[in-house]
């Protein structure tokens, strides 16, 4: 399952480019739900077919879902793609764990730990981007939040970027409110200097967007001759509804027509998925959930982690929003049952005991397109995130879960 995980990704990669190309599919699936501001319309979709230079660097993360009997199978949870975290630490864990494992005299176990460099791979997509751009004197931007605490994941991308000979800069978006322009040929400008390639690693939630200046920087970077990794089409293949979307009977043949082993291989990883949209389907799913509350798992429309409800809450939230459009916020999908393992977490103030835990794989992918051309479209590495199972939601960022790496047996 974990080839599995890795043979789909460039299959997600082209989907996801698909998706950011059909405005119409985009505004039909996103027509009901509470996706924020109408920046996200018509006219940034239109503009967007236009974009001569495409980049995408996401992550599409998965559980093992265990049958009742005994056999299991890989089930993606969602694809993110903007701001998709941890491929810089993640390219460092595996010398961690070698160490360890040889430190505790299982050499062998440590030369079975998988090389992995996602660091290396995103900033391949972004020097290629660059590149495609024309100007060796334009900077790749990291559009950052304030009081960045996972700095040093970035830094890993960054550093791989200063390899290359690729000047980087890092600035938040009031920095670009300040100091950024377009000139009469649309090229970006922050602080003087022409920006080849915005990389947003902030912008992924509403609340980024602290104020109307936020937004008109977002539309500023998102009109500019700049590549933003992602532009506007992509950062919205990406949400939640659309996942939903996709699930439905014959909407990915809609993508891959006449391609029946890619769509069989995408749709394997797809759990149950069921739309909260106004009518007699969304009725069904409301009912649904009512009746099992503990067979599934309600998304809002948010990024971050932390987001999912769960349980009896689901009742609580669906009962007091099941007659009005707010329910269009959610999508529900069937809660994925991973079997636990044995292991230690190691966590800031937290005693080191025996946990039965629980693993999420990320895969990242990155492509760039130039036209009609896919001129890079790779998978790039992996992500293994490990917490205790008696959290039901949370990651990293949010103190729950720690930073893990595959043993293949």
């Amino acid at each position: 399952v974990f080839h599995q995980a890795l043979a789909v990704q460039t299959h997600f990669n082209l989907l996801v480019d698909k998706i950011s190309q059909d405005s119409g599919f985009l505004e039909e699936a996103l027509a009901s739900s509470h996706v924020p501001k109408d920046c996200w319309t018509k006219n940034s979709f239109k503009k967007q077919l236009m974009e001569s230079i495409v980049l995408g660097l996401n992550r599409s993360d998965y559980m093992l879902d265990q049958r009742e009997d005994g056999t299991s199978s890989l089930k993606q949870i969602e694809i993110n793609t903007i701001a998709a975290s941890f491929g810089g630490l993640a390219s460092r864990t595996p010398d961690v764990h070698r160490h360890i494992l040889q430190v505790a005299g299982r050499l062998e176990d440590s030369q079975r730990i998988l090389d992995n460099n996602p660091a290396a791979g995103l900033a391949k997509g972004l020097a290629k981007a660059w590149k495609l751009y024309g100007s060796e004197r334009a900077v790749v931007m990291f559009l950052v939040e304030e009081g960045q605490r996972n700095i040093f994941d970035h830094r890993y991308v960054e550093n791989e970027l200063w390899k290359r000979k690729i000047p980087t800069i890092r600035r938040r978006f009031q920095d670009v409110c300040k100091t950024g322009s377009l000139d009469q040929d649309k090229r970006l400008f922050v602080d003087g200097q022409e920006v080849a390639v915005v990389y947003f690693r902030d912008g992924y939630m509403p609340q980024n967007y602290i104020s109307e200046q936020s937004w008109d920087v977002r539309l500023l970077m998102e009109r500019s001759l700049a590549v933003k990794c992602p532009d506007i089409s992509t950062h919205l293949a990406g949400t939640k509804k659309v996942q939903q979307e996709l699930a439905r009977p014959g909407v990915l043949e809609r993508f891959f027509p006449d391609q029946p082993q890619v769509v069989e291989q995408i749709r394997a990883t797809f759990a149950g998925l069921y739309t909260l949209d106004m009518g007699p389907e969304g009725d069904k799913t409301v009912a649904m959930a009512l009746a099992t509350p503990d067979n599934f798992v309600l998304k809002p429309q948010r990024e971050g982690g932390g987001n999912n409800i769960y349980g009896s809450e689901i009742c609580q939230v669906l009962e007091g929003v099941k007659e009005s459009t707010e329910r269009t916020a959610y999508i529900l999908m069937d809660l994925i049952h991973p079997s636990p393992v044995h292991n230690y977490l190691l966590r800031r103030d937290a005693s080191l005991q025996v946990s039965k835990c629980l693993s999420e794989l990320g895969v990242f992918g990155a492509y760039v397109r130039q036209g009609k051309d896919m001129v890079m479209n790779e998978c790039v590495g992996h992500l293994l995130r490990t917490k205790s199972s008696e959290h039901s939601d949370g990651g990293v960022a949010a103190g729950v879960a720690v930073l893990d790496n595959p043993l293949l047996v």
